[in-house]
């Protein structure tokens, strides 16, 4: 019997979460995920990247490396080599303060082109390599082998200084929206203002589905689907209809194959998310910690504004998570330490000294101190060594063995790391207690919602669901999932 050659089909649902999974199943309204679960592998804890943000995530997904390798730190950063904030738009605010141009350039050009470390391979570009096709429906990270152009619709090619058309590289088939349609003229998918301009749900999953009627799929198929995030970021992660439509837009996905039996039998699907969120406090209680108030003692740069030789601290907020970067090596890291450990809302404040990566935690004076290397093999054969107080980040230790693992802040000691070795020197990185945000002048702020960023579970552990073959990945951690893909599709070849 002639060996089926199957396709790799991976739908990553933004902000999708375990625990409403499991509560959609127990109400019965979730049938396209209990026909995978039940017939597939299904893993609640696979860890996702750090900051548990978008474009760091799915970077780390396609490139299979951190963000010390990769170089895509976050939703916001600052780059001492250009001195300016780089910021890809989370919210209008931000876009007034920074500029509509700008932040357009950084996402449509310098994301993908420039910002993305060139010297790491995408998954698009190693299945290139390997004689495979491969595809991305509305990836934020999409580089690949293939040259494409991003053409600005009206009003914003007229009202902006970019050009019209943006010349980019990418996978055998791509689209990002209206921005890259290559069914124009074949299928009518939602494109308009009021449909995000095609980045959702439906064009993403309509786009699939003539993939699969014309017999067009290629390798592998990286579908985004975006809906879920915004109504998790305003409702709270105890939103189930988000969820329910998520469910409905992966139904209508497999039926295109027939039946979900046969898509499963035809292809190896995969569902995941990329990260959780946590739940903001509500209005009045004190639920965001404003950066540039706490550090009022120091010049903060304003969103909009250019560094100067006064300028001292700068800060790159990312939800509950934030860079925060000492520009004046006349201040000492520990001093603004100081400052922020003073506020109970802090969870974690992390920053190099010398060889050591020292940690603490808001209100408490605990202290801990690691480094790469050492006789510590953690949870994925990684090796450290850790001294003073383990219990900043919940690290648990087997002396007789000397194994680590993780408490409450998953692959901790890694993330952390990756972190503050992506991008630049003399910086912080701090994370908010569940229930808390961080923002600045312009970052958008979610009380009562949900938000993103952190390093503990709740934003860090996301699901994955395997259907089509009996294979896993050899950790449960985004970072992994590039290898295993590769494996997947190298046999799929033999």
């Amino acid at each position: 019997m002639q060996k089926i050659h199957k396709k790799v089909i991976y739908v990553l649902v933004d902000s999708l979460m375990a625990q409403a999974i499991d509560r959609g199943l127990k109400q019965n309204k979730l049938p396209a995920f209990r026909f995978l679960i039940e017939h597939g592998q299904y893993y609640n804890n696979m860890v996702s990247s750090f900051p548990t943000m978008s474009v760091s995530i799915d970077s780390s997904l396609l490139t299979g490396t951190f963000p010390d390798e990769h170089h895509l730190p976050g939703l916001s950063w600052y780059s001492p080599k250009e001195k300016k904030v780089i910021s890809y738009g989370s919210g209008p605010l931000e876009v007034m303060k920074h500029g509509v141009v700008t932040v357009l350039s950084h996402a449509l050009i310098d994301l993908n082109q420039k910002h993305l470390n060139p010297a790491i391979p995408t998954l698009h570009e190693e299945l290139h390599r390997m004689g495979l096709t491969s595809g991305s429906i509305n990836g934020l990270i999409y580089r690949g082998a293939a040259n494409h152009r991003l053409t600005l619709p009206s009003p914003i090619g007229e009202i902006t200084t970019l050009p019209k058309e943006i010349s980019v590289k990418g996978p055998d088939f791509f689209t990002l929206g209206v921005l890259s349609n290559p069914l124009v003229g074949i299928k009518d998918l939602p494109v308009g203002p009021t449909e995000d301009l095609g980045m959702n749900n439906k064009y993403a999953v309509e786009t699939v589905k003539y993939l699969v009627k014309a017999k067009k799929l290629p390798d592998f198929l990286f579908v985004y689907l975006p809906d879920l995030d915004g109504t998790i970021h305003k409702n709270g992660p105890s939103e189930l209809e988000g969820v329910i439509k998520a469910d409905q837009s992966i139904y209508s996905l497999l039926q295109s194959f027939g039946s979900p039996e046969k898509a499963i039998k035809e292809t190896i699907f995969i569902v995941a998310g990329d990260s959780g969120m946590s739940q903001v406090l509500p209005a009045g209680k004190d639920a965001v910690v404003h950066l540039p108030s706490l550090l009022r003692d120091y010049n903060v740069l304003q969103p909009g504004e250019d560094v100067s030789d006064a300028t001292e601290i700068v800060l790159g907020v990312n939800d509950t998570m934030s860079y925060v970067y000492n520009l004046k090596k006349s201040i000492p890291l520990r001093k603004i330490t100081e400052t922020l450990r003073a506020d109970k809302r802090i969870d974690t404040i992390s920053w190099v000294e010398k060889d050591w990566i020292y940690s603490m935690q808001g209100g408490s004076t605990k202290e801990l101190k690691f480094k790469k290397g050492g006789a510590w093999v953690d949870t994925y054969n990684q090796r450290w060594t850790v001294e003073q107080d383990i219990d900043v980040l919940d690290l648990h230790l087997k002396t007789g063995k000397h194994k680590l693992s993780y408490g409450k802040y998953p692959d901790a000691l890694q993330r952390i790391y990756s972190s503050l070795h992506s991008h630049a020197d003399n910086l912080l990185v701090i994370t908010a207690k569940p229930g808390y945000e961080l923002a600045e002048t312009s970052s958008p702020t979610h009380r009562s919602g949900g938000a993103h960023g952190g390093l503990d579970e709740s934003a860090s552990f996301v699901p994955l669901i395997i259907n089509g073959t009996d294979q896993k990945p050899e950790h449960l951690r985004i970072v992994d999932l590039k290898r295993f893909l590769i494996k997947l599709l190298s046999e799929q070849k033999k």
